[in-house]
C-alpha cells in the first residue's frame, strides 16, 4: 500500500501550525543561514558598516476591494510595517505585478494610484519592479510582490532574545478589523461603516516609539494568525509563557458580534495596522502614552504579562477566571486575507 502522497493545503498559509511546519521543515534547511535563523518580520543586514533591513511579501487578498482598503494599500502597508517591526526606517520599495489576462486598466490604476498615495504618506519611494501578464484563469485579477529595505534606527535591538519575565504586553488597538472587513466585502454582509480595514503604515509610530524608549524588547504585527499566533512564535523562540488578560483584550463589538455568529475567534483573525510591543514594566505607561498620542494606536492598551512559567505557552485568564491555553492557529479560518 503506498503512502498518500502529501500535498500544500490552504492552511499553509494561514501563518498558523502549517505554516510553521513549512518553514520549518522544508525553507529552513534548504535556505539555512544566520539572518534568515532569526526569524523576524524581515532580515537584519550589516553592509560596508550599515545596518539595514531587508523584507519580502507577497499579497493575494480576495477581494481586490475592501473596507479600509484595496490590494495596493496593503502591500505598501505590509511590507513597510515588517521592515518597522525590525526596528528599521524603510526607505524603498520594489513592486512586482502578476496580471491576469482580461483584468480592467481601470482597476489597476486605482491599485497603483493606492500604492502611490500610502507610499508617500509612509515617506517611501517604489524605486524598481516586474510585470508580468498570464492567461485568464492562472490567477485571480492580480497578485502583488512587494520587498522593502530600510536602515536600522539607532540603539535598537529588536528581538526574542531580549523577551523576558516579568515584561509588559502592549497591542496598539482593537482587534480583527481587517480579517472582517475583507470577510464582510466577500461575502455581501452588511457592517456598521466603523469596521472597516486596519490596514495602516505604522513606520512613523513605531519610529516614534522607538525614540523615546529604544529599551522596547520586541514588534510584531499580528497579520496571518492573529495576536495568539503571533504570541506563540514570540513565546516560543524567546522561551518563555505568557498570560492574556480577556477582559482587557480589544474587539469592537461588531467584530466579536460577527464571530460568534460565524463561529471565528478574534484572536486568531489578522490585523493589518497594528503593533505588539513588548517592553520592561519601567518603560510601559512611557510607550502608552507616546501610542495614544498616534492617529493609529490611540486606543493602546496593556493586555498581558511574559512570565517565567510554560515556556512557549501562551495562556488566557478568562474573565470568570480560568485559564484558557492559546495555541497556534491550525488549519485555516479565513483564506486569501492578505
Amino acid at each position: 500500500m503506498h503512502n498518500r502522497e502529501e500535498r500544500i493545503l490552504l492552511g499553509h498559509g494561514s501563518g498558523g501550525r502549517l505554516s510553521h511546519d513549512l518553514i520549518k521543515n522544508i525553507m529552513l534547511p534548504a535556505f539555512a543561514n544566520s539572518a534568515l535563523a532569526e526569524l523576524h518580520d524581515g532580515a537584519r543586514l550589516a553592509i560596508g558598516g550599515t545596518q539595514l533591513a531587508f523584507t519580502t511579501d507577497s499579497y493575494v487578498v480576495k477581494p481586490r476591494f475592501f473596507p479600509g482598503g484595496d490590494i495596493g494599500k496593503l502591500a505598501v502597508c505590509g511590507t513597510v510595517n515588517d521592515l518597522a517591526m525590525c526596528g528599521a526606517r524603510p526607505l524603498y520599495l520594489s513592486a512586482g505585478f502578476i496580471l491576469e489576462e482580461g483584468l480592467p486598466v481601470a482597476e489597476l490604476k486605482h491599485i497603483v494610484a493606492s500604492m502611490r498615495e500610502t507610499a508617500l504618506a509612509a515617506g517611501v519611494d517604489i524605486v524598481t519592479g516586474d510585470t508580468k501578464v498570464v492567461e485568464k484563469g492562472a490567477v485571480d485579477g492580480i497578485y502583488i510582490n512587494t520587498a522593502g529595505i530600510g536602515i536600522m534606527l539607532p540603539r535598537v535591538d529588536i528581538t526574542a532574545k531580549r523577551v523576558k519575565p516579568g515584561q509588559d504586553i502592549i497591542v496598539s488597538g482593537p482587534l480583527g478589523d481587517h480579517a472582517v472587513a475583507v470577510m464582510s466585502e466577500r461575502h455581501g454582509l452588511t457592517l456598521p461603516e466603523r469596521v472597516i480595514s486596519d490596514c495602516a503604515p505604522l513606520n512613523k509610530l513605531i519610529e516614534a516609539m522607538l525614540a523615546e524608549v529604544p529599551q522596547i524588547a520586541m514588534l510584531r504585527d499580528p497579520t496571518r494568525g492573529g495576536l495568539a499566533t503571533t504570541l506563540n512564535e514570540i513565546a516560543a523562540d524567546a522561551g518563555v509563557g505568557m498570560i492574556l488578560e480577556e477582559s482587557l483584550m480589544p474587539v469592537r463589538p461588531e467584530v466579536l458580534a460577527v464571530c460568534e455568529i460565524l463561529g471565528f475567534d478574534p484572536l486568531y483573525l489578522a490585523n493589518e495596522g497594528k503593533v505588539i510591543a513588548i517592553v520592561e514594566k519601567e518603560y510601559s505607561e512611557k510607550v502608552l502614552t507616546i501610542m495614544k498620542q498616534h492617529e493609529f494606536s490611540a486606543a493602546a492598551r496593556i493586555i498581558g504579562t511574559v512570565t517565567n512559567q510554560a515556556a512557549g505557552q501562551v495562556a488566557l485568564r478568562t474573565t470568570v477566571g480560568g485559564l484558557r491555553l492559546l495555541d497556534m492557529l491550525s488549519g485555516e479560518q479565513l483564506p486569501r486575507i492578505c
